[in-house]
């Protein structure tokens, strides 16, 4: 399914956002049109969290139509039981809905597991007793996705918090994970210079008052500031939603050579 995401994407972007009914058809027989009727495909679409509307001449990214500043962005982090998400489980996530540059909305839950293994506890302070009264994996999956509806999926190493609740969402029957990403480590290369990139030595040299680092809501607030440091520098070029996710895989010598110490962009609002 995420290659069938990302494809999708692809032609929406040629095509300036825009696909029309007779052009979305295609696009479903050259994927062998395995979703059937195009409604159909359309629902799964949105269920998923792919930003995809409706209007009456065909269908548009909705990422590609909003600009950054309105775009809402969920950031996100997960502690697990294990580095495998085909042997291990989440149990906790944390994560922080941004929009117009301030969290609007925020998610913080344990998550029940069979076990905490001693050193995950040594790593994250988490203990068995922490979890066994918490939501199981399928409960707080659908929670999350409650949460985070078609925003825009962001983490810091999103490769790792995405691709385990994906491999967990198709595991438990919720169906894939829809949402456009990016990832804060990709952004902050992109927009401002560092020695490393890595969360705790950002946390340090950006003044990030984490409260308790390797814990996912204070760590989804961590990236949500390397987020906001990142945003004050980016190119006029960047506009959309859209524009801040192809940004963040762009060749590194397009990025602006500067720091977020100097005169952030204003943020606009409409």
């Amino acid at each position: 399914m995420q290659k069938l995401f990302d494809n999708l994407t692809a032609a929406f972007r040629k095509n300036n956002g825009f696909l029309t009914r007779t052009q979305l058809k295609a696009f479903l027989h050259h994927s062998d049109d395995i979703y059937g009727h195009l409604d159909t495909f359309v629902m799964i679409l949105d269920s998923c969290g792919y930003p995809i509307e409706t209007t009456p001449l065909g269908f548009k990214l909705k990422t590609f139509f909003c600009s950054y500043e309105e775009q809402k962005f969920c950031v996100i982090d997960i502690e697990t039981n294990g580095s495998k998400p085909t042997k291990a489980d989440v149990i906790e996530i944390g994560a922080v809905m941004v929009q117009n540059w301030e969290i609007v909305d925020h998610f913080d839950t344990f998550v029940y597991a069979d076990e905490v293994p001693e050193y995950i506890t040594k790593i994250t302070g988490i203990t068995y007793d922490d979890i066994q009264n918490a939501p199981s994996q399928k409960e707080a999956l659908l929670m999350l996705r409650a949460f985070i509806g078609d925003a825009i999926f962001v983490a810091h190493n999103v490769k790792f918090d995405y691709s385990f609740l994906n491999t967990l969402y198709n595991k438990y029957g919720l169906g894939s994970i829809g949402n456009q990403r990016f990832c804060t480590i990709d952004l902050a290369r992109r927009s401002f210079e560092s020695p490393r990139y890595g969360l705790a030595y950002l946390n340090e040299t950006l003044g990030i008052e984490a409260a308790n680092h390797h814990r996912a809501y204070s760590d989804a607030l961590s990236a949500y500031i390397v987020m906001k440091k990142s945003f004050e520098t980016l190119p006029d070029y960047v506009k959309s939603g859209d524009d801040v996710v192809k940004f963040s895989t762009s060749n590194c010598t397009t990025r602006k050579q500067n720091t977020p110490k100097e005169t952030p962009r204003t943020p606009t609002h409409t």
